[in-house]
């Protein structure tokens, strides 16, 4: 079984910054491409940014592209979101998730994706 728990999300002005940290149980963390996505009231989960299972390989939603920088630290079995420049619309609940295919690169269809964490809340004022 795998457990993911993010954390790190919080209150922040526009322009300002948050890292997101997701933490995974289990000793198979290095072998799977991993995933965030976000969900804003009212609106369907959405895309933000992968990462291939060795890091080597990241893409990233349109929208966030330039802004948000995934990473992973599989030593320490944690994937991590660095959101810079934030925007309002950028407010949402954050969630992490594992790809289902082994030493692949996921794509951006929450398909894709077989464990997810309780997800985290940013909040961005304007």
């Amino acid at each position: 079984q795998v457990q993911l728990v993010e954390s790190g999300g919080g209150l922040v002005q526009t322009g300002g910054s948050l890292r997101l940290s997701c933490a995974a149980s289990g000793r198979t963390f290095s072998s799977y491409g991993m995933g965030w996505f976000r969900q804003a009231p009212g609106k369907e989960r959405e895309f933000v940014a992968a990462i291939s299972w060795s890091g080597g390989t990241t893409f990233y939603a349109d929208s966030v592209k330039g802004r948000f920088t995934i990473s992973r630290d599989n030593a320490k079995n944690t994937l991590y979101l660095q959101m810079n420049s934030l925007k309002y619309e950028d407010t949402a609940v954050y969630y992490c998730a594992r790809a289902a295919l082994a030493r692949g690169t996921p794509a951006g269809a929450a398909g894709d994706y077989d464990y997810w964490g309780q997800g985290t809340q940013v909040t961005v004022s304007s």
